[in-house]
């Protein structure tokens, strides 16, 4: 089967394209899966870029989607011909945080993810794919858009007139902005670039802010609630932004914590975050029940994802050079 390894030391140039054996037939549990697409995530791009540390031959790639061509005895989830996805977590069933075990076991990290055209995992490494979606579409889904997904309605009580900030026009972005509107709340989009923030009017951002033009955009945001303050900051940027986010929200409001973009150590307004009874809250993507409910919930409401640019597994190293040019809106696609 054709695949891309990372070989050691890792970074974008070591990326290489290679044939590997067949992985054979299914076991009892397990699924033969044929992967038609995986999509970038930030993830992804520190552990290509070693970020991240993983082993010398790593099949990098955390999010992938295919179809079902075998199935070995007692699997009862799945059938030959269904279009099923790929979950962050395999080892994370349900509850409120991972168990420590899970953490352990990240496809494309500390095991083998889904720069190829063929795998055999255990049946719970998988979840359905929405109905009519491809498999291009449902690979976006597994970290970008189901960390969303639990930012605004896990984490989050995100409902008809809340009001979400969202930073920039990124995958988990551009999927809460199209989740918050679906649930009838309030989007104030931020970016650096007029023309994005045009693009994100237009998927229904409610009111913009040019972050260069507007440094002090937590207070610029803050304002435009009518001195109440958002409900939820989608926080992409970590410490180099998390001032501004409590800035711009109200008493007893929620920060979800998701990124580290614009810095991962810094110093903190602990009394505006005491003063203001904020929760401030890291997540890294959810557990299976939770994607299971964001399937539901993109079904129910007709959302589509926001596809940037394809590329084919061969130039997954290109791929990754457009995601760090930062010229995307959405997401980078790999056809498989």
């Amino acid at each position: 089967m054709r695949a891309v390894q990372l070989r050691a030391p890792a970074s974008l140039d070591s990326l290489t394209p290679t044939d590997l054996p067949d992985p054979g037939a299914p076991g009892p549990g397990e699924v033969r899966v044929r992967l038609s697409a995986s999509s970038l995530n930030f993830h992804d791009f520190a552990v290509v870029a070693g970020m991240i540390p993983t082993i010398d031959g790593r099949i990098p790639m955390s999010d992938g989607a295919g179809t079902v061509e075998a199935v070995g005895e007692g699997v009862s989830a799945y059938k030959v011909g269904d279009l099923v996805l790929s979950l962050f977590f395999p080892d994370w069933d349900d509850g409120a945080a991972p168990p420590l075990h899970a953490l352990t076991n990240v496809p494309g990290d500390s095991s083998d993810g889904y720069a190829r055209e063929l795998v055999v995992r255990p049946q719970h490494w998988f979840t359905r794919a929405p109905a009519g979606y491809s498999a291009a579409e449902a690979a976006t889904l597994t970290c970008a858009g189901l960390t969303a997904w639990r930012a605004l309605f896990v984490d989050g009580a995100t409902q008809p007139g809340s009001t979400v900030l969202v930073q920039g026009s990124g995958g988990v972005s551009v999927f809460a902005l199209q989740f918050a509107k679906a649930a009838g709340a309030r989007v104030i989009a931020t970016s650096s670039s007029d023309a994005k923030l045009e693009r994100l009017k237009a998927l229904g951002a409610d009111a913009l802010i040019n972050y260069k033009e507007e440094p002090a955009w937590g207070a610029k945001a803050f304002e435009l609630t009518d001195g109440r303050g958002v409900d939820t900051v989608v926080e992409i940027g970590g410490a180099g932004t998390l001032d501004q986010s409590m800035v711009a929200t109200r008493v007893g409001g929620h920060v979800a914590l998701i990124g580290v973009l614009a810095g991962i150590v810094g110093p903190v307004q602990t009394a505006l975050l005491m003063s203001k009874n904020l929760r401030v809250q890291g997540l890294t993507v959810g557990s299976r029940a939770q994607q299971l409910a964001m399937i539901a919930g993109v079904e129910a409401n007709g959302i589509k994802p926001i596809i940037d640019r394809h590329f084919p597994l061969e130039s997954l190293a290109d791929a990754f050079r457009h995601q760090a040019s930062n010229a995307h809106f959405g997401k980078i696609v790999v056809d498989i």
